[in-house]
């Protein structure tokens, strides 16, 4: 047909765009020239595979389309995307560990170190809305490529929650390793390891709020305004600014949805439980311990691996969310973009 595969185009997407173009210019010429031609075999065959309703789907398929549905995720746009977000992790990484180098074992390092906790999340957590206009770019693709039978939207739930796995693992360990030893945290290995496995975790809870929300909103714009009113919200419940006990009975569910508030609290179990820490001495005798500080906002040291749980069952909320939001965008019955949605 004379087509040529361009430069930095997917060759399903260009495959599939091809195959649309050519079948329509067959209907049309069978239209003009023989009206009562029927469908040829051949062509039967490639639009009940259009239609991706024939025959049985088993879980090898599953994971044989997730699989494929990786590598195509992994776009340009995309290595582009890991390329600027790895030198701004390791950047951060280090701004931050020299502003808050080597902090002093008293009330005031004590202070810092909460307040230092509060801006990583903050950080984490409003920095991932830069991958928004890739999520929405795949949603279109998606749209798209499952109406003409490609693969099915379960697959691409899937690939899409395991392809940023290790990624997200590689920037958290090249924000966590600087930042941690230089500012002088908990110096226990279990600690730190501890540490590392929060800072995947937030990464991975904001990556899968924006894949929720892109899922949902119609546009960047709205998406964008959606996004960062939520976790503003989320961090206003978190109990940095205001202890539980301070928030109106009226908005308490606000605290134990937040994003926020599960990683904060297991920042400081981690950072003050089992350290042997002591902020402040009277007269040769301990009057502020780590172990007091935990106390007194109500943290338990068995809380640690809880909030951990909580972490990830949001993660999977989210997921499930996005997956039932394209799930019924892209159903045939429902969804009106079969054949007319253009990358």
């Amino acid at each position: 047909m004379g087509m040529q595969l361009p430069i930095h185009v997917n060759a399903v997407e260009f495959a599939i765009e091809s195959i649309e173009t050519i079948q329509q210019q067959r209907r049309d010429l069978q239209k003009d020239m023989q009206p009562q031609v029927q469908t040829r075999p051949q062509q039967k065959k490639l639009e009940e595979v259009g239609e991706g309703r024939s025959g049985k789907f088993t879980l090898q398929q599953l994971f044989q389309q997730s699989k494929v549905v990786d590598e195509e995720i992994i776009s340009v746009e995309t290595k582009e995307l890991f390329a600027c977000r790895t030198i701004q992790m390791l950047i951060s990484g280090l701004v931050l560990g020299s502003i808050f180098y080597n902090l002093k074992d008293d009330l005031i390092g004590a202070e810092e170190r909460v307040g230092l906790f509060a801006f990583i999340l903050t950080f984490l957590l409003s920095c991932t809305t830069e991958a928004l206009p890739i999520f929405l770019q795949e949603r279109e693709i998606l749209m798209k490529e499952t109406s003409c039978g490609s693969y099915r939207v379960s697959s691409y739930a899937i690939a899409n929650g395991l392809v940023y796995l290790p990624f997200l693992l590689i920037l958290a360990i090249l924000f966590t390793v600087p930042l941690y030893w230089l500012v002088g945290l908990n110096p226990n290995f279990m600690a730190f390891t501890h540490f590392l496995l929060l800072i995947w975790l937030i990464l991975y809870t904001a990556n899968s709020v924006v894949v929720c929300f892109s899922a949902l909103v119609p546009n960047f714009i709205v998406g964008n305004s959606v996004i960062s009113g939520v976790m503003g919200s989320f961090f206003l419940f978190s109990g940095y600014f205001t202890s539980k006990h301070g928030i109106p009975n009226y908005w308490i569910f606000m605290h134990y949805i937040s994003l926020f508030k599960y990683p904060f609290e297991g920042f400081l179990i981690n950072e003050f439980s089992n350290s042997g820490k002591c902020f402040e001495y009277m007269f040769g005798k301990c009057m502020v311990s780590a172990h007091d500080l935990l106390r007194e906002e109500g943290y338990r040291e068995d809380d640690k691996w809880r909030n951990v749980v909580i972490m990830v069952c949001f993660i999977l909320l989210y997921r499930f969310i996005s997956y039932v939001i394209l799930r019924f965008r892209c159903c045939p019955g429902i969804s009106s973009f079969k054949g007319s949605v253009v990358r």
